[in-house]
Parts: C-alpha cells; sequence; structure tokens
C-alpha cells in the first residue's frame, strides 16, 4: 500500500495535533530517533530490532523487562539510551539481601540540621536499570511497584516523584532457577514489553573482535546525546496523539478478549495490555515518521507486549513457558487484521 492510500485508509481525516506540531521541529523527530537507534546499535552491533523495540516502549513510557543470559549487552543498551537522552543513568544489583530502602532511598539523620533528611536511592535517575530482578525478595520488589505505576516512591510516609522522564529496563535470566524468585504477576503486567536481545551472529561477533581489537569500538560513555530530555517528554507526548483508527482499535480488544477466553490459558491479558499496545503502536508510528497507526505497528509489537502477560497450566501445575507464544501465535494467525491479512508475524 502506497503511503497515499494508507493514510487514505488508516489516518485522521482531520489533521492530527502530533502532525501539526511535528512541523515545529527544525529537524523531524524520525530523524532524531532514527540517528539514536544507529548510535545505539554502534555499540551493540546487529540488535537494531531489539533497539527499536526498546525505544517504541520508552518512548510510549513504558518499562522493559530484557530476559536474557548474561554477557550479551544488557547494561550496555541501558547505558547507550540514557547516555543519548542526555539523562542520568543508575544501575541498581538486586540481591537477596537487598531492602527497600536500598532502592528508593531512606530518611538520615542529619546533625548540622538537627533533622532527618532524605538521601535519594538510585531509583532516582531517569534511566534506571534493575539487574536481575529475579534475585531479591518479593517485599524488594514490591518497592519497585508503586514506582512503576506511579511514578513516586514513599520513604517514611513522604511520597516523591520520580524525575521526568523515568525509564526502568529490568533483567532477568531465564535459565535461573535456585536463589530466584518469580516475579509476581502484578510486577509482570507493568512491564509495556519483554525483550530478548540474544547471543550475535557470528559475522556481528567477528565484527565487534574486530573493533575491540583496533580499538574503534566505543562505549556508551562515548556516545553524545541526541536529544534532550525536555525534547524526549515532547516526543513521547505527540506520540500519544498519533490517530489510531476506530478498526483498529476493535482489533486490539478482539485480540485481547481472545486470550481471556482461550481454553489453554489460566490468565489472559489486561485492560492495561490493551493500553500499553495502542500506545506501542503508536510510538512505532511516531518513530517510522507517520502521524496514524496502520495494521503493521500492531503487528510489530503484538508479542513483546502481550506475551509476558499470559499464563498457562501445564502438567502436573506446572507452567508451561511456550505456551502463552503459541495460544498467542494462533490468536494472531487466525484473527484477520482490518485490510483482510492475517495477524501473525
Amino acid at each position: 500500500m502506497q503511503p497515499e492510500q494508507e493514510r487514505a485508509a488508516w489516518g485522521d481525516p482531520y489533521r492530527s495535533a502530533a502532525r501539526d506540531s511535528r512541523e515545529e521541529w527544525p529537524e523531524p523527530p524520525a530523524a532524531l530517533l532514527a540517528r539514536m537507534a544507529a548510535r545505539s546499535e554502534s555499540v551493540l552491533l546487529g540488535k537494531g530490532e531489539t533497539i527499536g523495540l526498546a525505544m517504541t516502549a520508552m518512548l510510549a513510557g513504558g518499562h522493559v523487562l530484557l530476559e536474557d543470559v548474561p554477557g550479551v549487552g544488557k547494561t550496555m543498551l541501558a547505558r547507550a539510551l540514557a547516555r543519548l537522552l542526555g539523562g542520568q543513568f543508575r544501575r541498581i544489583q538486586f540481591t537477596s539481601d537487598l531492602l527497600p530502602a536500598d532502592v528508593a532511598g531512606s530518611s538520615v539523620w542529619d546533625a548540622r540540621a538537627g533533622e532527618f533528611v532524605y538521601r535519594e536511592g538510585p531509583i532516582m535517575a531517569n534511566v534506571v536499570l534493575a539487574d536481575e530482578i529475579n534475585r531479591t525478595s518479593p517485599r524488594t520488589q514490591s518497592a519497585l511497584l508503586e514506582a512503576m505505576e506511579e511514578r513516586r516512591v514513599t520513604v517514611d510516609g513522604v511520597t516523591r516523584p520520580l524525575p521526568e522522564p523515568w525509564l526502568l529496563l529490568a533483567t532477568q535470566n531465564p535459565l535461573d532457577g535456585e536463589g530466584t524468585f518469580p516475579l509476581p504477576e502484578a510486577q509482570m503486567d507493568r512491564f509495556m514489553m519483554r525483550l530478548s536481545i540474544g547471543y550475535p551472529e557470528p559475522r556481528e561477533e567477528a565484527r565487534m573482535l574486530e573493533m575491540l581489537a583496533a580499538g574503534e569500538r566505543p562505549a556508551p560513555e562515548q556516545l553524545r546525546p541526541v536529544v534532550s530530555l525536555r525534547q524526549w517528554q515532547r516526543m513521547a507526548e505527540e506520540s500519544r496523539a498519533v490517530h489510531c483508527s476506530p478498526e483498529l482499535l476493535a482489533y486490539i480488544v478482539q485480540i485481547v478478549q481472545a486470550t481471556r477466553t482461550a481454553p489453554e490459558l489460566e490468565l489472559g491479558a489486561s485492560p492495561r495490555a490493551s493500553r500499553d499496545w495502542l500506545r506501542a503502536a503508536q510510538a512505532a508510528a511516531y518513530i517510522g515518521g507517520r502521524d496514524f497507526v496502520r495494521p503493521a505497528d500492531l503487528r510489530a509489537v503484538a508479542r513483546p507486549v502481550l506475551e509476558h502477560r499470559l499464563a498457562a497450566r501445564g502438567a502436573y501445575g506446572q507452567p508451561d513457558r511456550q505456551a502463552p507464544r503459541l495460544v498467542l501465535e494462533r490468536l494472531l494467525a487466525a484473527t484477520p487484521l482490518p485490510g483482510g491479512k492475517a495477524g501473525g508475524r
């Protein structure tokens, strides 16, 4: 479908707010975002798709769960994105003895002032990496729930807002067994996307080693900001004004409802999942330089947004990790997208 045909089919018949405000930019936001993605890929070779999805979730105001084995670049990705935003980055290593105060901060006695003062925790940064989040106790995990949903923390009865923007990237190792605490369903539902970086292809791994040997591979700290925090917030606001047609909204509802009635699933997608799917599709369209969502945008973000929220019963009461993916793929393939095509990838 040509761009003019896509706009006629899926665009707002009236000029959208996102398109109007974009005309005020000295450089198109899509060009700035493409530059961010390219610079991120310079430190994480061959992972353009994962970088693009992470940027989509962050632009949509969502949090990202990176489920992967150690050493594939999760911390590097978070550092690179924070640097390109011009924001502050902090990393929290979650362990079994980590306390909520180690995350949110605490009140300490200031002898000079003669009062308790708030000492910031590492959560008070623009981009926070919660490393190995499933290695800490449920009590400490719960300290993140308020922050993830309300963008604030409460310490000693005093509620404090988190900096804007505030973006959380959490990691967990899918192979871990002993010494881990599975994330509760309420917390899983607060992650807009679950992503996996994966091992590099042999060609990209060889290129990485060549660049390292020649001293040419940039570190995240060497990256220069592409946008300011204020510009990023403005982009996020504009992405929420991207038009989504009634037909595509109905498609979202149809798929989400199907997950709730699928006999193989114990837990379907929540209303928050519907909202996140829409927000992610709007952000994907905005990154693509459009002021309207097209079916391909919904298709591109469906699995990262929905799969981790689904739960299936397995044999002998044990959860089946593969079933949610298979059920979701079946539902997407069986439900035609508006425009006549099946929704499977």
